[in-house]
């Protein structure tokens, strides 16, 4: 495992709970890749003693799952802030009504 800071902290973590090395690889570097995801998993395997593996795969998909709309709510305000920025400044485009 060549990550470092959180990734090899989150893998040996995993180790530790007894699951396969392929399968916590496969969560650090494919699924859980961002602080955010990794701090989340950590805090969740701290606070049990011994998950199943599906409680930790179950436990990676609603992480995964808030991340993404966590993403999305961003996404949507940005997007609305640009609306409003066009509803108080118009698109920038000199139209013959302003050169009256």
């Amino acid at each position: 495992m060549e990550d470092d800071g959180l990734g090899r902290s989150l893998y040996e973590a995993l180790l530790q709970k007894g699951f396969p090395e392929d399968y916590c690889a496969l969560m650090v570097k494919r699924y859980l890749r961002t602080d955010y995801t990794r701090t989340r998993m950590l805090g969740y395997l701290y606070r049990y003693e011994n998950p199943s593996i599906e409680d930790v795969t179950d436990e990676m998909l609603a992480i995964l799952s808030d991340r993404n709309a966590i993403m999305q709510k961003k996404q949507m305000e940005e997007a609305q802030a640009q609306i409003n920025e066009i509803y108080r400044y118009g698109l920038g485009v000199d139209t013959e009504e302003d050169e009256e």
